[in-house]
């Protein structure tokens, strides 16, 4: 595994994170503030790409608890389309449900104010998205695929 790009894409904000080039721990990356711009939100998301080279793009992607789509996906899915019409590499969606809340709770636990949380909050949520995927993916080599 080499390594992969996570974007937690929001109406205002996109918390970003990456993996090591091994593929093996997810490091949050930076929040980035949209400005309401598809194609400079876009073309900030692919440069940034083009710096840290991963091999895939990560898209978080938002479930209701049913396991069913909602129109937050249809958000995501239409911004990740934008993304992918400009950078021409491996890309997946993966599954976020409750990642805010565990961003939250690891942010609690440091102890950070509600003022500082909310500056990190997006990146910290890339985070965990990244390296739950990971973990996923080492955890179906493991067991053969399955």
């Amino acid at each position: 595994m080499q390594r992969i790009m996570s974007l937690d894409i929001g109406d205002k904000r996109i918390g970003i994170a990456v993996s090591d080039p091994l593929g093996i721990t997810a490091q949050g990356l930076q929040t980035y503030t949209r400005t309401g711009d598809l194609d400079k939100d876009t073309q900030y998301i692919v440069e940034l790409a083009d710096k840290f080279r991963p091999v895939k793009l990560l898209f978080g992607m938002p479930r209701n608890m049913d396991g069913s789509y909602g129109f937050q996906s249809e958000k995501v899915r239409a911004f990740a389309e934008a993304v992918l019409k400009k950078w021409n590499g491996e890309h997946d969606y993966y599954d976020e449900r409750l990642t805010t809340v565990a961003a939250e709770r690891v942010l609690n636990q440091a102890e950070l104010s509600w003022k500082k949380q909310r500056k990190v909050i997006d990146k910290v949520a890339a985070s965990v998205i990244l390296q739950d995927y990971l973990e996923n993916v080492r955890n179906k080599e493991k067991s053969g695929g399955k």
